[in-house]
């Protein structure tokens, strides 16, 4: 990833979204060549100079003070996901990341232990860029249309773009697609150097023209919790809530998990989906290959 670059393109997006009236500043009209705000408003908004603007803008970030990054936040009115990740470019722009890679999530036995535990929720273990590391049975069963073909591990970003299976298992498979990039987009500021992430980005840029634009966007976002919908071969149509907790001991994974909520049909579905496992023998899925 082209550190500079990063910088450059998100924060020329995040200004672009925003017009003078959404700030409290006069539009004194004119022609504008760029959509959203002009450098002279960020800086006015930020507090400080146009050509000290300019340069952070440039991918000048290095060195950059905390209290400078928040009026920053301030001025593009950030939320806490693209907050995060300004912080991270910044990071990623000083020469601590660059002389030392991040540690390399690896699913631990007792994690693997804890997904073969759980069987009335499907739960998985993926890694930043999206590859799917561990998968309990009911999980695999709710994936199932990822794991048709024999790639492993199942990168859930490059099943969202280049497999019909996932238009069949996403209802809104747009915001599917949309969150897959944000998720890819927010670990590119955290861990710039990820050869991992840089290939599989170069792969999907070539390959998919809705993947190019949604990139383009530099949207980022924090997946904690929230709900997800699935159109199931077996059972039709889920509505799941959806809870990803990042693991601190095993830096770099993330642990997802779906629930039905009570009462509901998506309860009965799920049920259902878990006695298809049953009946079935499948088994809890390792790491299911290596992870570059």
């Amino acid at each position: 990833m082209d550190d500079r670059a990063e910088i450059r393109e998100f924060l020329v997006t995040r200004r672009a979204k925003l017009r003078p009236e959404d700030t409290g500043l006069p539009d004194f009209g004119g022609i504008r060549r760029v959509p959203g705000l002009r450098r002279e408003e960020v800086a006015l908004l930020a507090g400080v100079s146009v050509e000290y603007y300019t340069r952070l803008e440039r991918g000048g970030l290095a060195g950059v003070s905390d209290s400078v990054l928040d009026a920053l936040v301030r001025a593009l009115q950030l939320d806490e996901a693209e907050r995060d990740h300004l912080f991270d470019l910044a990071r990623a722009a000083g020469p601590a990341p660059k002389s030392a890679r991040r540690r390399r999530g690896q699913v631990s036995p007792s994690l693997q232990r804890l997904l073969e535990g759980i069987t009335g929720t499907p739960a998985f273990i993926r890694n930043g860029r999206l590859d799917v590391l561990a998968i309990n049975a009911l999980g695999q069963m709710l994936y199932s249309e990822a794991f048709v073909g024999s790639m492993r591990p199942v990168n859930l970003a490059r099943f969202c773009f280049l497999d019909e299976g996932a238009h069949r298992l996403y209802p809104d498979w747009q915001k599917a697609a949309d969150t897959a990039v944000a998720l890819l987009h927010t670990e590119a500021g955290r861990d710039p150097s990820d050869e991992g992430l840089t290939e599989l980005v170069g792969e999907l840029s070539t390959r998919s023209e809705e993947f190019r634009r949604l990139w383009a966007k530099h949207d980022v976002r924090l997946h904690r919790s929230g709900y997800k919908d699935f159109r199931h071969p077996l059972v039709g149509d889920l509505h799941l809530s959806m809870d990803a907790l990042e693991m601190p001991a095993q830096q770099g994974l993330t642990l997802t998990a779906y629930s039905a909520e009570p009462n509901t049909p998506s309860e009965e579905r799920m049920r259902r989906l878990a006695e298809q496992v049953h009946g079935s023998g499948v088994l809890v899925s390792g790491a299911a290959g290596p992870s570059r």
